[in-house]
């Protein structure tokens, strides 16, 4: 999914489209556009949502995508839609979460450094893919179906 593209909230927390507007990892190439696969974790705001949690930008990470991929197995996988949760954005501070340390270094602590990798809502709808299922466990824990 590429920067710019709209995706489904499977989750309870209040949002419904996220707007994908950065790529957290991704290195750079000219004239590229930064893009990310089911697992990556993507800088978004909520377009269709709860009057809180829209016009803010948040973590978000991607359990689905519609188009197809090929596994290490072989085999070819793809959803019938696109599909993101939303991470924990946590109150304005000075200090900066890192591998169990506090260190004096940002205004945000976002969840991308967070040890304990907690989701926004409390459930996933829908199926969620294995990649992302490995990457965040909190995720996993959540759904319901892990493909």
């Amino acid at each position: 999914m590429l920067t710019g593209a709209v995706m489904n909230c499977c989750d309870n927390s209040g949002a419904r489209n996220l707007y994908i507007i950065s790529v957290k990892g991704f290195g750079a190439r000219l004239n590229r556009l930064p893009a990310a696969g089911a697992g990556d974790m993507v800088m978004a705001t909520v377009k269709k949502g709860k009057p809180e949690l829209r016009k803010k930008v948040m973590p978000a990470v991607i359990v689905r995508q519609s188009k197809p991929w090929r596994r290490a197995d072989g085999i070819y996988l793809y959803f019938e839609d696109n599909a993101g949760v939303v991470r924990i954005q946590m109150a304005r501070s000075r200090e900066w979460v890192h591998d169990f340390k506090i260190v004096q270094q940002a205004d945000w602590v976002l969840q991308i450094v967070n040890p304990k990798g907690e989701m926004k809502g409390s459930a996933i709808t829908g199926p969620v893919a294995k990649e992302a299922a490995e990457l965040w466990p909190r995720i996993a824990s959540n759904s319901g179906v892990v493909m």
